[in-house]
């Protein structure tokens, strides 16, 4: 990893309002621990990153490994046409609720910004249009859990509602641009549609919003709440 990577991955960003000025922790006290995991850099200078205590210290590669060994079974996926400020948003909630993948459907390029560099410990994958998507989910093989239902969310005639349908275990949850929505492309190769019951006088919420509270009715019907894996911080 280069020196500017580094700098950037330990730089001070997001803080708890309720906790201290200075995210993180200092230079490590004692003897060094031993094993792999460990980033001789971060022991020396101190771990800045916005991680929880379990990772303090710990390489990104040694995060990720971690994070591999249980991922939840729901995909994450957003179309990308007009580099919409939601898709880094939707990311960070993705790595909260660790989901298997992320996947950005159209541009390649999108706005990381409000990712809070989330992205580096995901798997995010690109694909040109959703058919390529629909196509990846769906052929995905035993060894890897099987192929994945890929339903969008938005308020279509004969969405489901969120609140009463029966999610599958094995699911991709795919969120249109801000505004326009699911493209009819996107439409057209879904498994399903839901839709988020609202009862004030907008039509529509946020596109992060809607993605936050997809991932967790998951996260309420089929995630282990009973170990160490669930955290609050």
């Amino acid at each position: 990893m280069q020196d500017e990577d580094r700098a950037h991955e330990r730089a001070p960003y997001d803080p708890m309002p309720h906790g201290p000025p200075e995210v993180g922790v200092g230079p490590w006290e004692g003897p060094w621990p031993e094993g792999e995991q460990w980033d001789p850099d971060l022991l020396r200078d101190g771990d800045r990153r916005n991680v929880v205590d379990r990772y303090r210290y710990w390489t990104l590669e040694a995060i990720v490994a971690d994070l591999d060994t249980r991922r939840h079974d729901f995909h994450v996926a957003i179309e990308n046409w007009q580099h919409d400020f939601n898709i880094g948003t939707i990311v960070r909630t993705a790595n909260a609720f660790l989901a298997a993948e992320v996947h950005i459907v159209g541009n390649r390029r999108w706005n990381r910004r409000g990712a809070m560099v989330t992205d580096r410990y995901q798997h995010v994958r690109h694909h040109p249009d959703a058919e390529s998507l629909a196509a990846y989910l769906h052929s995905l093989p035993a060894e890897r859990g099987g192929p994945v239902r890929l339903l969008g969310i938005d308020n279509l005639p004969g969405s489901l509602h969120l609140e009463t349908m029966e999610l599958p275990r094995r699911v991709c949850f795919l969120f249109g641009q801000e505004g326009p929505g699911l493209s009819e492309a996107a439409r057209e190769v879904c498994d399903g549609t839901f839709s988020i019951a609202q009862f004030g006088s907008t039509r529509s919420i946020n596109a992060s919003a809607a993605a936050a509270i997809a991932m967790h009715s998951w996260v309420r019907e089929y995630a282990d709440l009973a170990g160490d894996d669930a955290w609050r911080g």
